[in-house]
């Protein structure tokens, strides 16, 4: 199994980080070009799933799956959302999600009084506790060699 990136948007659309694991091929296209159009994309499912679906969906969790990967989105009741792409394998993604939400945006961007919110994320200490979570995930530990 294996985790390729992950991006983090505020209510509004803006990126406010985004990391990279295991991504083996680029889009071609600047950095902010990608955010809007993964932000479009998920804006466009999201809303298409909410009027067609035939079950209340106010968990706040949506995958995608295709048949080389899987985006999985965690919405925040604050409406921000965490986007984690990984391989069509890759389980726990939800629980992963909610941990990185409450044990490192929570803790090192909100209880942060140097951290500005609804900027992009520019701790160090973010960064590095992110890519702790994200490389002790079971997702990430049995990716393929």
């Amino acid at each position: 199994m294996t985790i390729y990136n992950l991006y983090l948007f505020d209510r509004d659309g803006q990126l406010l980080h985004y990391a990279e694991w295991t991504r083996n091929k680029q889009s071609g296209m600047t950095r902010e070009e990608e955010a809007k159009l993964m932000y479009g994309m998920i804006f466009s499912i999201k809303s298409f799933v909410t009027k067609v679906s035939p079950i209340d969906l106010r968990e706040g969790y949506l995958t995608y799956t295709t048949n080389k990967y899987r985006l999985n989105l965690y919405e925040t009741p604050s409406r921000f959302k965490f986007i984690l792409n990984t391989d069509v394998h890759a389980q726990g993604i939800k629980e992963l999600l909610h941990q990185i939400y409450t044990q490192v945006y929570v803790e090192y961007v909100v209880c942060n009084p140097l951290c500005q919110l609804n900027k992009p994320i520019e701790s160090e200490l973010f960064a590095a506790k992110l890519d702790e979570v994200v490389k002790q995930s079971p997702a990430y530990a049995s990716r393929p060699a």
